[in-house]
């Protein structure tokens, strides 16, 4: 008796799981045997950025802790160390398996978290220990993330990114939501150095969903795949570096993210100064910055659900490249006019959370139809020493502008010109990419 209960236990909530997934599978536009596989990219990207978010905070404090006006010495220490670690990452991706090169990295990062956590342990106030840790989490969050896009991009077919991308990437701005509020309960108890540990923790959780995720891929495979994902990439460690100066397209998305980081970069550094006049105390400017990074995941995760997928399925990735560029063009302008910190916080929220719903999703697209070092090489190099570069230049750029006119609108009317460069460039890439599906799509089939 007791054993036909339990069948029918069983069978009830197998019935419920199923019932569960197909309702999922209808809200999303996704297919039924989909559902867990986007679940397990959900919960990578819920992992890792909780985890870099729950730090996030401290490192925006100690960056003006150490005064607005050296802001652009750390851009430039976090380009140095980008630079210095992009050999590293091509030794690694030409060595190591193309699919056990995300648990390389992270393993690599883990490890570091915990050596900063001892560090912290023992000077919580090494001034040039802080630094660094602004430095290394700059770098690693670029690094981090953008392997953790070349798994999915390698994993998932371009009709597919158009579908999954969006909903997967809602984990980073669920985690972006949690790591602040884990980091506000627990950092009185355990201390920053208990928060790397943690960052830790969740770090390592995320690269064993990325395990999942490969397992399943190869449980379904797609067109024309083959065993590769089992083979090192092979190459020089600087061929991501060479492989984008050969190919106009992989130049393209190199100018695309210049423009995008040089933007984010004049923003930031306007955050920071309204911020630090605006709120003199630390604690008030910890809130501030958590909370504007509350607002910008909510608004992303609404957007990844219900708006991104069905964008980028009837309208093209076109859209999602263009938009925010175009949106943000005209907040410079508004800033030029209103140079208040209420103005600065409503362009950072819609740019913000148009990168993670909308950008950040095209922008991993447009690396779909290439072969898998670009994938992976070329790709990283993009992401982060492109990235790092631009973000570098223009903080000297932005520091030079404003002792020259000491006037804040000179800054946002250039910054209005540099979003309306992005926004070409986005629309030069859509077509080229629709370009490039097409042909890719002609020789699977």
């Amino acid at each position: 008796m007791h054993g036909s209960a339990r069948i029918w236990s069983r069978r009830s909530v197998d019935s419920t799981m199923a019932s569960l997934r197909s309702n999922i599978a209808r809200v999303f536009e996704i297919e039924h045997e989909e559902v867990a596989t986007v679940a397990l990219g959900f919960a990578m990207f819920f992992l890792l950025f909780a985890g870099y978010f729950v730090l996030r905070p401290v490192r925006e404090t100690m960056g003006i802790a150490g005064g607005v006006e050296n802001l652009q010495w750390l851009f430039t220490g976090t380009f140095l160390a980008t630079l210095a670690a992009l050999p590293l990452f091509g030794w690694v991706a030409a060595r190591v398996q193309r699919r056990r090169i995300l648990y390389w990295v992270f393993g690599f990062f883990a490890t570091n978290l915990l050596l900063f956590a001892f560090g912290f342990s023992m000077r919580p106030d090494d001034v040039w220990l802080a630094r660094a840790f602004y430095i290394w989490l700059s770098m690693f969050n670029l690094i981090a993330i953008s392997v953790a896009w070349s798994v999915l991009v390698d994993v998932f077919a371009a009709p597919e990114a158009k579908r999954l991308f969006a909903l997967m990437a809602s984990g980073a701005s669920i985690g972006g939501l949690v790591g602040p509020l884990l980091g506000v309960l627990l950092v009185a108890s355990i201390g920053h150095a208990g928060l790397l540990v943690i960052s830790a923790v969740l770090l390592t959780g995320s690269a064993l969903c990325v395990h999942s995720i490969q397992r399943w891929r190869e449980a379904h495979p797609i067109a024309m795949q083959t065993a590769e994902g089992r083979r090192a990439l092979g190459g020089s460690p600087l061929a991501g570096a060479t492989e984008v100066l050969r190919s106009p397209y992989l130049l393209g998305i190199a100018l695309y993210v210049l423009l995008l980081a040089s933007v984010s970069t004049f923003l930031y550094f306007d955050q920071a100064r309204l911020v630090q006049a605006t709120y003199p105390l630390k604690t008030d400017q910890t809130r501030v910055f958590g909370l504007i990074d509350m607002v910008v995941q909510a608004l992303a995760i609404v957007s990844q659900w219900f708006i991104t997928g069905r964008l980028a399925q009837r309208l093209g990735i076109g859209v999602l490249l263009i938009a925010v560029p175009l949106l943000t063009a005209v907040g410079f302008a508004w800033l030029a006019i209103a140079p208040t910190f209420a103005v600065l916080a409503v362009v950072m929220v819609v740019r913000r959370s148009g990168e993670y719903a909308f950008v950040r999703p095209g922008r991993e697209m447009l690396y779909t139809p290439l072969a898998p070092e670009a994938k992976y090489k070329a790709k990283n190099f993009n992401d982060t020493v492109v990235y790092r570069g631009a973000d570098a230049v223009s903080s000297w750029v932005k520091t030079g502008v404003d002792l020259l006119a000491q006037q804040p609108a000179v800054a946002m009317v250039l910054g209005a010109l540099v979003a309306v460069c992005w926004m070409l460039t986005g629309v030069s890439l859509a077509t080229r990419y629709r370009a490039l599906e097409s042909r890719v799509g002609t020789h699977a089939s």
